[in-house]
């Protein structure tokens, strides 16, 4: 591989990195209203992104079986 000696240190470095970021977690806690701002943030990036998918999933329904009726 090209990148050999590269992915070798990320692939040695992974458990120390989650150690790391499960300390810096637990010393960081969540703040009153963070849990209700992250459920609204993740609302607003996927329920548009879902409305996209339905409406391509029900164009391709119309087209295929009901542009004949």
């Amino acid at each position: 591989m090209f990148f050999q000696k590269k992915l070798k240190r990320v692939l040695s470095n992974h458990k120390e990195a989650e150690e790391r970021f499960a300390r810096e977690r637990e010393e960081l806690p969540l703040e009153k209203n963070d849990r209700l701002a992250m459920i609204l943030a993740a609302l607003a990036v996927f329920i548009p992104a879902i409305l996209v998918m339905m409406g391509i999933f029900f164009l391709v329904i119309y087209l295929v079986f009901l542009r004949f009726l």
